[in-house]
């Protein structure tokens, strides 16, 4: 039996003060919200700070937990956060040619790529947290 691979990562939905959402348009996926592989000895919301200052420039501050959608065909498990932004300028990055901030309604309709619309719309509804949702 060979050791099991699986890829670990974290989003963040990053809400500003006018409740509009952080989003990036990646070079793959088209528009989303930032996230990325967990390292090593990296904690999941330290993995999501992280990935959201990379792809953005803004630095956030984790609001709360709330859930995982694991891909069973690809072994990816994907933790989701809610954070609100506390500093720095969006910015791009080799992981995102354009990145701002968007209303929601506008958003929604910007975001196309498999669940992740379904995704956002789980972290914004926070009666439901935590969620574990396996596809």
């Amino acid at each position: 039996m060979s050791d099991p691979k699986h890829i670990i990562s974290a989003a963040a939905i990053v809400l500003n003060e006018d409740n509009e959402i952080l989003l990036i348009k990646g070079p793959r996926r088209g528009w989303e919200m930032p996230g990325g592989q967990v390292e090593e000895g990296e904690s999941l919301s330290d993995a999501a700070r992280r990935e959201v200052k990379e792809e953005t420039g803004i630095d956030v501050e984790i609001l709360s937990f709330c859930g995982i959608y694991q891909n069973l065909t690809s072994s990816v498990c994907n933790t989701l956060w809610l954070a609100r932004p506390i500093g720095g300028v969006c910015t791009t990055s080799s992981e995102s040619l354009e990145v701002g901030y968007y209303p929601l309604e506008q958003a929604l309709t910007m975001v196309t790529w498999h669940t992740f619309k379904e995704r956002i719309l789980h972290c914004l509804d926070k009666s439901s947290h935590p969620f574990f949702v396996a596809f």
